[in-house]
């Protein structure tokens, strides 16, 4: 059972210390991307599903600018936690997947109807990652990306070719509908568990701990 988090937990994660960090470290420009991501998840928190992956997929690709790993963190891979990815103001398809799953889980979507999904961008043939969302397990999935901003079904995206698809609990090859064999080790799964193991030690938290 996923419960929405109250306004005192969103408080508690956008306290004054989290400003503060956020401030000496990027600047005042981070702070109030701060501002507009608390007032996002503040104002949506009764929201149905539909509406809070809309509204989020909107805020980040409207606040975020594309910007690759290794011009951004000096890395040619790097997955920037939502806190990182809002503090500089830019990051790369990972960072805005990431950032865009973190905020609805935190919201109270299902886990389970959201995967980070790796796929081929036709249309320049390129490696790429989306988010997706299931509304049952059995349903073609909305794609939710920076590359077209709009949430459209699988279906309609002819321009992405799924490789594969994984969440908190694991990774799936992709088949039909972006469902698949659950497999447990691969490069995703790697940097995924990297990147959870960098926010529990507290470098840059993130929204996971008021779940």
């Amino acid at each position: 059972m996923y419960a929405c988090p109250s306004s005192s937990q969103l408080d508690g994660f956008f306290s004054d210390s989290f400003y503060q960090k956020l401030t000496s470290t990027y600047g005042d420009a981070a702070k109030r991307r701060a501002e507009k991501w608390r007032s996002v998840m503040l104002d949506n928190q009764t929201d149905s599903d539909w509406s809070k992956i809309n509204k989020v997929n909107t805020f980040f690709n409207k606040t975020i600018t594309y910007q690759d790993d290794l011009t951004l963190w000096g890395k040619k891979d790097y997955w920037a936690s939502p806190a990182e990815t809002i503090g500089r103001g830019m990051g790369d398809c990972e960072d805005f997947a990431i950032a865009k799953y973190f905020s609805l889980t935190s919201l109270g979507v299902n886990e389970n109807k959201l995967r980070l999904m790796y796929v081929r961008q036709l249309t320049v043939n390129q490696p790429h990652m989306v988010l997706i969302y299931f509304e049952n397990p059995k349903d073609v999935p909305f794609v939710l990306d920076n590359f077209n901003s709009k949430v459209l079904p699988a279906t309609k995206r002819r321009d992405l070719k799924p490789i594969y698809s994984f969440n908190a609990q694991g990774l799936w090859m992709a088949k039909a509908k972006g469902l698949g064999r659950k497999v447990t080790k691969s490069k995703g799964v790697s940097a995924w568990n990297g990147l959870v193991q960098r926010i529990e030690d507290g470098e840059m938290h993130t929204l996971t701990s008021i779940n």
